[in-house]
């Protein structure tokens, strides 16, 4: 592995990066728009598979997360309690890395069923920390390090906790780990545009649910 955080190979290209990122989003919405109650993460998995072959992705570079319910409280290396299936209200996330055309994407959003206040809100507010922490990142290029430390703090201001066990990544072609595989929450430069997955991933304060958004850090006009 090299130690190289902002290193691409010379197959990488902007522009292919950027429309696998819309491909990862794209098949976020339509599962999202696809699941019913009662659906289980088994057949969550499947139904990825099956958008995935659909946008003409040709392999994942990190397996599907179908999070349901409490399941939403676990960060990515935690195993799935496999009895659960979505209920009529409910709070789930998904988290994808697909590859197109050589090039990653990592995307994850949280979604709600029904009418609960209090999972709309922490789905709410795990995208709203998400865009502070990307402000903060853009106006002060601060390290990764600070980045999270700014992002523990918002998650504090609004009564949630911070998992900072998904402490963001590199990203390019693939595959990124042969340039970098440490946290972003560790890296003490400030990270490039474009290349970072900065990763929001919020519990409520008994860890009973949560809510994940990760996205690339980009600098807007």
């Amino acid at each position: 592995m090299m130690n190289n955080p902002e290193g691409v190979s010379a197959k990488f290209n902007i522009e292919t990066y950027m429309e696998a990122r819309k491909v990862a989003k794209r098949i976020a919405l339509l599962f999202a728009s696809q699941v019913d109650a009662g659906i289980t993460e088994a057949e969550g998995h499947a139904l990825l598979d099956e958008l995935f072959a659909a946008q003409g992705v040709e392999k994942k570079w990190h397996p599907h997360k179908f999070r349901i319910g409490s399941d939403t409280t676990k960060v990515f290396r935690d195993k799935s309690d496999k009895s659960l299936s979505l209920q009529k209200n409910d709070i789930y996330f998904v988290d994808i890395g697909p590859v197109v055309n050589g090039h990653e994407a990592d995307f994850a959003q949280t979604f709600t069923t029904g009418q609960n206040p209090e999972f709309a809100k922490i789905q709410k507010t795990s995208k709203l920390i998400f865009d502070e922490c990307q402000q903060y990142w853009q106006e002060n290029d601060p390290s990764g390090v600070e980045l999270y430390e700014y992002a523990d703090s918002r998650a504090k201001h609004y009564g949630y906790i911070l998992k900072n066990q998904e402490g963001g990544h590199r990203l390019g072609d693939f595959p990124h780990a042969l340039y970098y595989k440490g946290r972003l929450s560790n890296f003490e430069k400030t990270p490039i545009e474009n290349l970072w997955v900065l990763e929001i991933h919020l519990n409520n304060k008994d860890e009973t649910f949560g809510a994940f958004y990760e996205d690339i850090l980009i600098r807007k006009s």
